[in-house]
């Protein structure tokens, strides 16, 4: 099942997980309560479903995700948190980090980086995403994500239909091969993830005042212009809309 996979499709795809997660996904809307608060479904799968059992889930991002973390965070501070370090993001995107982990006391921050070997042969400049932007993004963000998923059965995101056209139709659950991904605040608007923010006083990105609702690499972010959706900014003129961690199944080194 691909990205744009719903529940039906998920139930298609579960090859290699967990009988019990599968049985417990399989059981829909009714034994997950889909249609209940995103922290319910949260806390049932990150605690009641998986973190009983000894597994694990990953929460992924910033900006909009430090609603996420925070629910998270109310749960188990312990839950691994992965933090892809492309090499190239902002200075201000490294210290909102610090400071959410800070804030939130979460203990399991795991960061993951691009192959050194793999940088030295093919973009020893730091120039890749000026010629292939799509291969910058498979060797520093997509390939460090894969690999650090191994082991895991399920993940978690931050993504929600809002955020562009391309994510207008995000299902609540994805199979991506052998995991589940679970994307919580998928039909939530920016009007109750900014309510949220304030209820619980989370601290926010300090580019997105300055017009970067969407921050990815350096070179290829830019200012929203009013009107424009919230991912406008990403690679601005290149035809590309996601960088591919949410395309298909993550495999660590795949075409590389």
């Amino acid at each position: 099942a691909g990205a744009a996979a719903g529940l039906g499709g998920l139930r298609a795809g579960l090859v290699g997980v967990d009988e019990e997660l599968r049985e417990v996904l399989q059981e829909g809307p009714e034994g997950f309560e889909i249609g209940g608060r995103a922290e319910e479904v949260v806390e049932d799968f990150v605690f009641d479903r998986v973190h009983e059992d000894g597994e694990h889930v990953e929460g992924l991002g910033l900006v909009f995700a430090a609603v996420l973390l925070h629910m998270v965070s109310t749960i188990d501070k312990a839950t691994p948190v992965i933090f892809v370090d492309t090499g190239q993001l902002f200075p201000e995107t490294l210290a909102y980090r610090d400071m959410l982990v800070d804030h939130l006391g979460l203990t399991n921050l795991q960061s993951f980086v691009p192959d050194a070997a793999e940088l030295a042969a093919q973009d020893p400049e730091n120039f890749l995403w000026a010629s292939d932007p799509d291969r910058c993004c498979d060797l520093r963000k997509v390939a460090p994500l894969a690999r650090s998923l191994t082991g895991y059965e399920a993940w978690i995101t931050g993504r929600k239909q809002f955020q562009a056209n391309t994510r207008a139709s995000l299902p609540f659950f994805e199979a991506e091969g052998e995991r589940v991904k679970l994307n919580p605040l998928a039909g939530w608007s920016s009007t109750k993830v900014l309510a949220y923010l304030a209820e619980h006083d989370l601290p926010r990105h300090s580019l997105v005042a300055k017009g970067y609702p969407s921050i990815g690499c350096i070179p290829c972010t830019s200012a929203v212009r009013p009107g424009e959706d919230a991912r406008a900014g990403r690679w601005r003129g290149r035809g590309k809309t996601e960088c591919g961690i949410h395309i298909g199944a993550l495999n660590a080194g795949a075409d590389i």
